[in-house]
């Protein structure tokens, strides 16, 4: 079932170990077929090193498995709902990394400090709101994806296509799995700039405007120059 997805997102997840941004079996990357309305995730607990294809795990998107034999990942609920709320994006992940998790545990969000940033996000990472004690001890994996929906508002997700989850760590996503995996690897990136800019100047500000827009549409949206045609 769905074999080209499930390729696709297998080679999502090896991808974000060979980046450095797991460790052990922390962290899942997941793909949808918005077709078929079915996701294909990482299964739980498995180490990275002797996972295939065939240990992924396909669920409908209310967590129906369709096919597999191992449970999915214990994030599957969050995926699901960004999934259901952001509807133009095909894939997502999930990472404990450290200087996005960093800025994570201190419910801060990111800044776009320079040009590095606005390159890939259009305006600051959000954090989220912490859960309240009853979404924890109630449905907290679903819970975490509500937070994550609510911080955006009226944002478009994949003008800012990563959130930072309060006490968590990061969630990534984008039009593909391996898109996912690439904004996770530049949001990493962006973290561990702000952490050593704001220990060299605490009190810096982000970029203008002006600059944050230059960097950004020149890379993305209809008016785009960045690349080759």
């Amino acid at each position: 079932m769905l074999k080209e997805l499930r390729e696709q997102v297998l080679e999502a997840n090896l991808e974000v170990v060979r980046r450095g941004l797991v460790l052990y079996t922390f962290g899942n990357v997941s793909g949808i077929s918005r077709k078929d309305g079915l996701v294909a995730i990482k299964p739980s607990g498995v180490p990275y090193e002797r996972m295939t294809a065939d240990d992924l795990v396909i669920t409908d998107l209310e967590g129906k498995k369709a096919w597999g034999d191992l449970r999915p990942s214990s994030d599957l609920a969050t995926h699901l709902h960004l999934y259901r709320s952001f509807q133009e994006i095909g894939g997502v992940v999930h990472t404990h990394s450290e200087f996005a998790t960093s800025w994570a545990q201190a419910k801060r969000p990111i800044p776009p400090f320079g040009t590095t940033h606005a390159d890939y996000f259009y305006g600051p990472i959000p954090v989220t709101r912490e859960l309240t004690a009853e979404e924890i001890q109630d449905d907290y994996v679903h819970a975490t994806g509500v937070a994550i929906v609510e911080c955006f508002g009226n944002r478009d997700p994949l003008e800012t296509p990563a959130a930072l989850v309060a006490d968590h760590g990061p969630f990534c996503w984008g039009r593909s799995p391996e898109d996912a995996v690439h904004n996770a690897v530049v949001l990493e990136a962006v973290a561990r700039m702000a952490t050593y800019t704001v220990g060299l100047k605490p009190k810096k500000t982000g970029v203008s405007q002006t600059l944050l827009d230059k960097h950004y549409f020149r890379k993305h949206g209809k008016t785009a120059t960045y690349g080759q045609s």
